[in-house]
């Protein structure tokens, strides 16, 4: 182990500091600061900062040429009023490090303690501290900021921890691991009239109505297929709360949800027909928007291969567990730009769900996250 045991007492520290001041999408400042100040100080050879909003990059340079291996962790935590008794929980009302993301930077952060010490072989290390990924921004924003150019990584690996699986084991796959999403808003205008005489009016209230079993009724398979489909409803508006007024203003937001990209786009033009033909028929007009844009995440197997090897190495069990899973993740986005691959590390099969106001991370679970990273990058960079 390349921890000491103050390592792993500092570590965990840092990962409740970071939970006690928790940040949502888009305002990481703070804890990019944070994270800054521990790449400094443990040694990075240069900090990139500023990457696609609050990003961080820190930079470990291998003694002689090699390729470039990048290890990426979320800054962001999640708009959810945390329900706990621990010393270490939130301070911010409304917001709290519900879904992990402080324990995985604390496993990044022990990476960087043990590549300060020791530097690879060869090639260069990069520790991304991703903000945003929560709502699908973050790692697109990553990959289009000029500034990523200059750390392209040449494999690039990540992490998640899972709760309702036995603590410490692996689950770990080639190809799709987690499905593509986005949300669709559809707002639907007519025109008003008296509630006495909706005849004079165009109202949306059957458009919407129409629509909702509709769209639910286009998801299909399961997700081991590779037709799966899903559309969930999350909210429906209709109209302003007036008993005089019938209606011109209907909204409905759903969540569209696939195994692959491919599918997506089937998904949403089948979406989008249904609309358009509800609009028609009821006289209304139509805008439909996209928000928290998901690409699907796919392993590629040269990646898997090399995060099995250490697995192997360290003793840490895995399977193929329940993989692939229907929660989206933004890491697709960086698996575009080179063979990629993410694992997920169990949390216990009884531990509080991911985004649950029960949720805390599991600190046993930063050495060994960080003990399978360091023996992949080991393996690559020497």
């Amino acid at each position: 182990m390349f921890l000491t045991n103050q390592d792993v007492v500092e570590l965990t520290e840092w990962r409740r500091g970071l939970h006690r001041n928790p940040e949502i999408s888009g305002e990481e400042a703070s804890t990019a600061e944070t994270v800054q100040t521990l790449l400094a100080s443990a040694g990075a050879d240069r900090i990139v900062a500023g990457l696609g909003g609050h990003g961080v990059a820190g930079i470990f340079e291998g003694h002689q040429p090699g390729p470039t291996v990048m290890f990426r962790a979320e800054l962001d935590a999640l708009p959810i009023e945390e329900i706990s008794e621990a010393p270490h929980r939130s301070s911010i009302p409304g917001k709290a490090h519900l879904c992990g993301h402080d324990g995985h930077m604390a496993i990044l952060a022990a990476l960087a303690r043990g590549l300060g010490r020791q530097r690879p072989q060869r090639g260069r290390a990069i520790l991304l501290f991703q903000p945003a990924e929560e709502t699908g921004a973050g790692a697109a924003a990553v990959v289009a900021d000029p500034k990523f150019r200059e750390i392209t990584p040449d494999f690039v690996f990540a992490l998640h921890n899972l709760p309702g699986m036995k603590f410490g084991k692996v689950a770990l796959i080639e190809g799709p691991v987690s499905c593509a999403s986005r949300g669709m808003r559809i707002v639907l205008t007519g025109k008003t009239a008296h509630a006495s005489m909706p005849e004079t009016g165009l109202s949306p209230v059957n458009a919407v109505a129409h629509l909702m079993p509709m769209l639910t009724g286009l998801g299909s398979g399961s997700v081991m297929d590779e037709s799966f489909a899903m559309v969930t409803v999350t909210h429906a508006r209709i109209g302003e709360p007036a008993f005089g007024i019938a209606p011109a203003h209907g909204e409905i937001w759903a969540t569209l949800r696939t195994l692959t990209d491919a599918g997506m786009d089937d998904l949403v033009a089948k979406a989008e027909h249904l609309v358009n033909d509800a609009a028609e028929a009821n006289s209304l007009t139509v805008e439909i928007s996209y928000n928290d844009i998901f690409p699907h995440c796919e392993n590629a197997p040269e990646a898997v291969s090399h995060l099995r090897r250490a697995l192997d190495a360290e003793g840490v069990p895995h399977d193929r567990g329940n993989l692939p899973m229907r929660p989206s993740e933004d890491f697709g986005h960086l698996g575009a730009n080179a063979p990629a691959a993410m694992f997920f590390l169990g949390a216990g099969e009884q531990h509080a769900a991911l985004h649950n106001p029960d949720y805390d991370f599991p600190d046993d679970l930063i050495g060994i996250g960080a003990r399978v990273f360091m023996r992949t990058l080991r393996d690559l960079l020497g």
